[in-house]
């Protein structure tokens, strides 16, 4: 039996990233791919990281593999991301880390 079996999710961290590649959306079977923080956090004032935020969005959907944004760090940011369709967000601009992590609830601490 193998992990994806047993109910296992698999994700790429920092996709786009020297170590991350299309060759492992293409062998393995990925459910996530984070995208690398850099390309979102400069995508509002880099064409060149908007291209690969939105290429990167396009290939996920036609995969069916949903993607997370990291380094989200303001509301124009967080715009662009859901106008490229990405599935989730994360980074400072939604929450904050915190101890009491399985206190949090609609980034609001319970």
């Amino acid at each position: 039996m193998n992990l994806k079996d047993q109910g296992f999710k698999l994700a790429i961290d920092d996709f786009g990233s020297g170590f991350s590649s299309f060759h492992y959306l293409k062998h393995l079977p990925i459910d996530y791919v984070k995208i690398e923080g850099e390309f979102i956090a400069n995508m509002a004032n880099d064409a060149r990281d908007m291209a690969f935020v939105n290429s990167i969005s396009s290939l996920s959907q036609e995969l069916n593999v949903q993607t997370v944004a990291e380094f989200v760090e303001s509301e124009e940011v967080l715009k662009l991301v859901a106008e490229a369709g990405i599935t989730y967000s994360q980074g400072y601009h939604l929450g904050k880390p915190t101890p009491d992590l399985a206190k949090v609830i609609n980034g609001q601490i319970a």
